[in-house]
């Protein structure tokens, strides 16, 4: 009917004598995101329609002939009342079947606009939903899959590891979730069995432990042991410079488990100039294990595989000569909490101070002479790991994803640290499989993730990321972590992106305490702050957070007081003792943490607007920023010198661009009809980029990987400016003013460039700076 139409416009341009015309033509652009209009001009001669070359057109000549004879007024009126007619029915016939087609379902015109679904909006609402969530979490299903999942080997590349990894492949697939799996090859360290690491005091073997620290440096040495409480900084300080003024170059450090992490710990040593690190559970912080349990752990301050900082460990991939920076270059070595005592009554010199001591019967610093010979044998073994996926795709914006992930692998038995959160996995994979059944239809896709080679470092999380770092950033909005979600009861912990605090607050409002009317929020105090705890370098969300700039969580059922650390000491992280500390309520608290997780998970793919509260980062910002302004006034009080040229007007400054561009949003969404999916996808754009704006674009990923400058780690963030600017007000270092403008003005431009981008188009951009 196109031709016909196209004849009929043909005359009747003939008649008028048109020597050109204008075409439209929709197209969809090459991102699939959004259409566009392409106007071409034809001249005389030759045209398109619908992209089909129908050739020259050939126009009518009028040549006066001496013969010919002059037309009357009636032929000239029948003939144009003919071509009118004809131009006309033509005119009727092609807008009908253009209203046909319009009417009646097209898939490939629609999807040119917006995919969307013909039975969309979800037939169910939120509270429906959420009904329905809970309903078909089985405990019984939790139960059978805690023991199903329950093996003696779960070491990363081994053949159970890989095992379990198609077993969870294969129930992807049965769920039709279009399952895939990331493959990498990493080095990984082990022991060497048949050469045993050893610890000797003097000549007397203190004993060869079973446990290890992954990418210890291999060898011998001897050294002057020192004790060192939990070789934070300033314990180690203590030792250092303060009234013990003990010298810990050449020296073997031995501290006790806790408040940090095994390879902050013998980064520290390192820094101090120490060659080896002993690491030991004091009873005192693990009151619930044997003083023979073995602890495992690893050293690389960093995530991902050690020797190929920031590239992907893909197979083949040539990879540049280099080793992490997080790795300290020493020995080090878990020892039993038998092992420590027998070196502590060996030892001599000063007593500890009181904050330094446990539970052994004597706790002393050391003296000249008591030499402690440590030997790692470790072997470092190129190793096969399989990252599985599955996927429940959304209707409005498929390419848009929330990431729910659980770490499969443990150098133990892992039952708490990874046999609930892969549990968990597969049952929020069957659940939201039977809601999409059930006629929920998710605007945004669910990536359900099970990782391996967690227990290195998070290698398996870090690999995936640095292979699509890419796209990641512009499509993962949120992770959601559930490792090591059940620990203990009586108590909860979280760690999160301030975007998530309220959606956190709001879900734990909602779920209910077994047996009681309380929700979760209103039984473990009836605030979230409390609850929040500062996410750590060894927790699987960290590289999402830090590295990738996607905003994340985790959280734990927790014993009081809030903390995990004995369940992580692989002899005991097993079904008895968990369910021992739990009051036989493993399986009860695992239903919980599901409700957690699913509802929020559930309500950043069912609302118009993603629930990421920008907000929130205008009090972590004001914060900062407030104690750097404490510490310039307080170095301008004792007139340091060169201080009175350093000014935080434009930090402040931008502190106020960022607030007022989150207040701007809030208003953008309130004034925006919901029904308008272009504009909720625009602003929620606006809202994805935050957390990946923070992370500061002055530092090279290889050097500092963990870029954020709130809630990363390196001399770009905002708490290693305000320690420095602390240790020059207290005379540990001088103050160098070239270094404090820098870091001001990186700063400065980092929290800018966020609020400019959140602000949205460039002429709504703050330019006060």
């Amino acid at each position: 009917m196109a031709g016909t139409i196209d004849q009929a416009r043909m005359k009747f341009s003939n008649i008028v004598n048109s020597r050109s015309y204008t075409r439209f033509n929709q197209s969809q652009n090459p991102d699939g995101e959004s259409s566009r209009v392409e106007v071409k001009l034809a001249a005389d001669g030759e045209e398109e329609m619908d992209g089909t070359e129908l050739g020259p057109v050939q126009h009518d000549t009028y040549t006066r002939s001496s013969h010919s004879m002059p037309w009357n007024r009636w032929r000239i009126l029948v003939w144009v009342c003919g071509v009118l007619v004809i131009f006309c029915v033509g005119l009727l016939i092609g807008y009908s079947v253009h209203h046909k087609s319009e009417s009646a379902p097209c898939p490939t015109a629609v999807s040119a606009i917006q995919e969307v679904p013909l039975n969309y909006p979800p037939s169910l609402d939120w509270s429906d939903l959420v009904t329905l969530l809970n309903d078909k979490l089985s405990s019984k299903a939790i139960e059978e899959k805690l023991g199903e999942l329950s093996q003696s080997d779960r070491k990363a590349g081994s053949f159970l590891d890989n095992k379990l990894a198609d077993n969870i492949h294969d129930n992807f697939t049965q769920l039709n979730m279009d399952p895939w799996v990331d493959e990498h090859f990493v080095k990984l360290q082990f022991p060497d069995r048949s050469k045993p690491n050893k610890v000797l005091f003097g000549s007397t073997n203190i004993g060869s432990p079973n446990g290890f620290l992954a990418y210890s440096e291999t060898g011998r040495k001897e050294g002057r042991v020192v004790y060192a409480n939990y070789g934070q900084l300033s314990d180690l300080e203590t030792v250092k410079n303060g009234t013990y003024r003990l010298s810990l170059n050449g020296s073997v450090v031995l501290m006790r488990a806790g408040k940090i992490s095994m390879a902050q710990k013998v980064m520290n040593a390192a820094k101090m100039g120490a060659i080896a690190a002993l690491i030991y559970p004091d009873p005192a912080d693990y009151r619930n294990i044997s003083k023979n349990t073995d602890l495992y752990g690893h050293v690389h301050l960093g995530s991902g595989d050690p020797y190929t900082p920031g590239f992907p460990s893909f197979n083949h991939t040539q990879f540049p000569p280099a080793k992490s920076s997080g790795l300290p270059g020493i020995l080090a070595q878990t020892i039993t909490a038998n092992m420590a005592q027998a070196i502590f009554e060996k030892m001599g010199g000063d007593d500890a101070p009181d904050r330094f001591k446990g539970d052994f019967p004597s706790y002393k610093l050391g003296r000249e002479g008591d030499n402690v010979t440590v030997v790692v044998n470790n072997n470092l073994a190129d190793t096969k790991i399989h990252n599985v996926f599955g996927v429940i795709k959304g209707y409005v914006d498929p390419d848009r994803y929330v990431v729910i992930g659980a770490q499969r692998d443990s150098l133990s038995l892992g039952y708490a640290k990874s046999t609930v959160g892969t549990t968990l996995l597969l049952e929020l994979a069957r659940v939201f499989t039977e809601l999409k059944k059930s006629g929920f239809r998710p605007k945004r896709s669910i990536v359900f993730a099970s990782w391996t080679a967690g227990d290195f470092g998070n290698v398996g999380v870090t690999e995936w990321l640095e292979g699509y770092w890419a796209s990641l950033d512009r499509k993962a909005f949120t992770y959601i972590s559930l490792d090591g979600v059940v620990t203990g009861a009586g108590s909860f912990r979280a760690s999160a992106s301030p975007l998530l605090h309220t959606l956190l607050q709001k879900t734990l409002g909602k779920v209910k305490s077994p047996g009681s009317k309380l929700s979760l929020l209103q039984s473990y105090g009836g605030g979230l702050p409390p609850l929040l705890k500062t996410m750590q370098m060894d927790d699987g969300a960290y590289p999402f957070l830090a590295m990738s700039g996607i905003p994340s969580v985790s959280f734990s059922f927790v014993s009081p007081p809030a903390s995990a650390e004995e369940y992580f000491g692989p002899i005991l992280d097993d079904k008895a003792p968990l369910d021992n500390v739990t009051n036989q309520k493993v399986v009860e608290l695992s239903v919980l943490a599901a409700q957690v997780a699913g509802q929020m998970a559930l309500r950043l793919v069912h609302d118009h607007i993603l629930r990421l509260d920008v907000t929130k980062y205008s009090d972590v910002i004001t914060n900062h920023v407030n104690a750097i302004i404490q510490h310039v006034d307080a170095l301008k009080n004792n007139n340091v010198i060169k201080t009175e040229s350093l000014s935080t007007k434009w930090l402040n400054a931008a502190k106020s661009s960022y607030s007022r561009a989150a207040a701007s949003l809030n208003t953008d969404i309130g004034n925006t009809d919901l029904n308008d999916m272009e504009m909720c996808r625009i602003i929620n754009n606006r809202i994805m980029k935050v957390e990946q704006n923070f992370l500061s674009p002055y530092v090279s990923l290889r050097d500092a990987p963990f870029r954020h400058i709130f809630l990363g780690d390196g001399w770009q963030t905002t708490t290693d400016l305000e320690k420095y600017l602390g240790d020059v007000h207290e005379n540990k270092i001088s103050f160098d003013i070239d270094q404090v403008l820098n870091k001001f003005a990186l700063l400065t431009w980092t929290i800018q460039g966020c609020a400019n981008d959140l602000a949205g188009d460039i002429w709504s951009l703050d330019n006060e700076i």
